[in-house]
């Protein structure tokens, strides 16, 4: 199992999406406050339709609670100023993919803070960022993968 941390996300239709790949992974959602939205919001239950009974979801105040509440947490901080490539990583089972707010990413000093753990997705020079809900299925499938999907169905059912 993993845990997707979203610090201060901002669109709910993402969030919504991210707790449906949360849902159908088994990964564990983190929503680190403020939130620029509502919970109730229609969008965000809209994105992640009836998916959301099947969703673990954790939420803090701001990133201060949340390290409190996970001191012994192994992460990964995703953001386009990192040097080493998110498939360089070996992602152990229960670590925290954490990803900062569409139109800012994670603050500078939480980046500077954790240097050595952050990681990017690879792309060409003139895209500013790829869509937040993306960057989630990516890197948090590819953790799957290095972990051999451990706990997810692999094959569907065959056809007679």
């Amino acid at each position: 199992m993993f845990n997707i941390v979203l610090v201060e996300p901002e669109i709910p239709q993402n969030t919504g999406n991210i707790a449906r790949t949360c849902a159908a992974t088994g990964a564990v959602l983190h929503l680190v406050g403020p939130l620029g939205f509502s919970l109730e919001d229609k969008y965000l239950k809209r994105a992640g339709l009836d998916y959301w009974p099947l969703v673990s979801v954790k939420y803090y105040e701001n990133y201060r609670e949340f390290e409190d509440k996970n001191p012994d947490a192994i992460m990964y901080f995703l953001t386009t100023k990192a040097k080493k490539c998110y498939t360089d990583v070996s992602y152990e089972s229960g670590c925290y993919l954490v990803f900062g707010r569409e139109t800012t990413g994670l603050p500078l000093e939480l980046l500077k803070a954790h240097h050595n753990s952050c990681v990017r997705i690879p792309m060409v020079d003139d895209a500013r960022s790829l869509n937040l809900s993306n960057s989630v299925a990516i890197v948090v499938y590819e953790a799957l993968r290095q972990n051999g999907f451990k706990g997810l169905k692999i094959q569907g059912p065959s056809k007679s």
